[in-house]
């Protein structure tokens, strides 16, 4: 459903006028946010609206600042020891922890939180694939178990997906950690309406497409967060976000453009938040010749980088880089815009030609029609079309539904798309996603390790492994540029974090992890 500004401040009067005189005193906190939702259910939903609601409902084992993912800092565990040979991690719990409905957490809630995500075959589970084993000790202590040494693991559970759920909760609505989960698990319907777990706030409810509202979560035993309630309207149109923000129907604007970021600069109301990016724009290629077609060729993957007028993206959307591959900008070791491809026509179209394309060739591109956090995919998508057309290759727009769209896409059925990523975790180590044998490389675009040369599979697999930060930032180094050169992904766009909020409204603070932390914002009182 798509909002407008009146039916913002419908909902809003309607939220308020709804809990009679008691509800005159509650404080209230709306943020205008093009949703981007699949599941509420921590083994299930992988979007960034997810993320920013599991952050305000439930908590992982470990985490980060809430300034930056700079550190791993305890959370429900209150510490962990590795073993020697580094394929036994175990964590202590720290006994404070309460879920919304006042049971303790216990080490049984992490083993059944961990296997469900695993066998539930969600789109998150691929992050608790590499676990072989995780057990409930006798001293209340958990133990995971490795198949290989793997540094970055801790760094991983810092992930929402591996929030901890009140396993009798779950059970009892229809869910179970089985190995036969993907068959038998039904507790998404309920996860999705209701939290199980720790976090400051709970769901009160969830309309699809529409709003997300979360109250304060009763049992939380640290400080209460200072909002009693949360509204997060889905607001598509930024026009229509900007216009809700300045008439104070919202907080808080997630999704502005940067021209609209600039008309705002001079309202004495309205404050504005600048940071890093987190989304990489980029063009992927499915390597299945059967849904790929002509861009499955891996000489036509270089042609269509080459083909793309960095510098004009630039000049659509002010503040931003040239990402000099698709590993993301702001993580340790990413290659920067001055190690980015540049345009080469010639040579593009010399590729296509070596390919067996000297005129070109016909395709859909398929994406989804969305304002993603204040980039316009369709401006984009034309700008593809226009530089392409330069190379030879005639393209035809193909907007769809965001979630139809991210299905085609998740499924490995899309072959020509536009897309975007943030990292889903906070190393270099994200970058694997990408290449053969990764999620997105093998599962999306089916570049599968039966394709790929032995050189990337080598890479990969010494990087997983490999401790000392010396060689291993050379290891990702050789990675980015295999990417470059190789890879079926054409990366074009990295735009800056910017958010607009009403003045007044304090602590809000970017995350690369979960958008916001909505428990640590607060108003001025008049």
């Amino acid at each position: 459903m798509r909002k407008s500004v009146l039916f913002v401040l419908a909902v809003a009067v309607v939220l308020l006028a709804g809990f009679g005189a008691a509800a005159q005193d509650e404080k209230v906190l709306v943020i205008g946010h093009t949703e981007q939702t699949d599941f509420y259910d921590p083994a299930n939903g992988f979007t960034g609206t997810t993320s920013l609601v599991r952050r305000a409902t439930y908590d992982t084992l470990v985490t980060f600042p809430d300034e930056d993912a700079s550190e791993i800092l305890p959370s429900i565990a209150s510490s962990w020891a590795i073993s020697d040979d580094g394929l036994h991690y175990t964590f202590t719990l720290d006994d404070s922890f309460l879920f919304n409905n006042g049971d303790s957490v216990t080490a049984d809630d992490v083993v059944f939180s961990i296997q469900r995500l695993k066998y539930v075959n969600g789109n998150p589970s691929f992050l608790a694939a590499g676990i072989d084993s995780v057990v409930a000790n006798e001293d209340g202590t958990v133990t995971f178990t490795l198949p290989e040494v793997r540094p970055t693991f801790v760094t991983e559970l810092a992930n929402t997906a591996f929030s901890i759920t009140n396993a009798d909760v779950v059970r009892a609505n229809g869910g179970t950690d089985g190995m036969d989960a993907a068959e038998t698990d039904g507790a998404a319907d309920y996860l999705n309406q209701n939290s199980a777990g720790t976090g400051p706030y709970q769901i009160d409810s969830w309309a699809p497409q529409d709003e997300t509202v979360l109250v304060r979560n009763p049992n939380y035993p640290g400080e209460a967060p200072y909002f009693d309630r949360i509204l997060i309207v889905n607001i598509p149109e930024a026009a229509t976000q900007k216009a809700a923000l300045e008439s104070g129907q919202i907080d808080i604007a997630t999704d502005l453009s940067p021209d609209q970021m600039t008309e705002l600069e001079g309202n004495p109301d309205v404050n504005i938040w600048r940071g890093p990016g987190q989304w990489n724009h980029f063009l992927i290629m499915n390597a299945d010749p059967e849904i790929g077609g002509p861009v499955s060729d891996p000489r036509v993957w270089l042609a269509v980088r080459l083909a793309l007028d960095y510098e004009g993206y630039l000049q659509l959307w002010p503040g931003s880089v040239t990402p000099g591959s698709v590993m993301n900008y702001f993580l340790a070791g990413a290659f920067q815009d001055d190690r980015a491809l540049s345009r080469d026509l010639d040579r593009s179209k010399a590729l296509l030609a070596e390919a067996g394309y000297p005129d070109g060739f016909d395709i859909d591109l398929k994406y989804p029609d969305w304002n993603a956090f204040g980039i316009d995919m369709n401006i984009n998508a034309q700008k593809v079309q226009a530089d392409l057309a330069e190379a030879g290759i005639n393209v035809t727009l193909a907007p769809g539904e965001f979630s139809i769209a991210l299905e085609e896409y998740r499924l490995g059925n899309a072959g020509f798309g536009y897309w975007l990523w943030g990292p889903d975790i906070n190393d270099p180590v994200d970058v694997l996603a990408f290449v053969p044998g990764g999620k997105v490389a093998t599962e999306r675009l089916r570049f599968t390790e039966e394709r790929a040369p032995a050189e990337i599979l080598e890479l990969r697999d010494a990087v997983k492994k490999e401790s000392d930060p010396v060689r291993r930032a050379e290891l990702f180094d050789q990675i980015q540029v295999w990417l470059q050169e190789s890879g079926n992904f054409a990366p074009f766009l990295y735009p800056p974090t910017q958010t607009a909020l009403r003045v007044g409204i304090n602590g809000y603070n970017w995350h690369p992890q979960w958008v916001m932390d909505v428990a640590i914002i607060s108003r001025d009182e008049m």
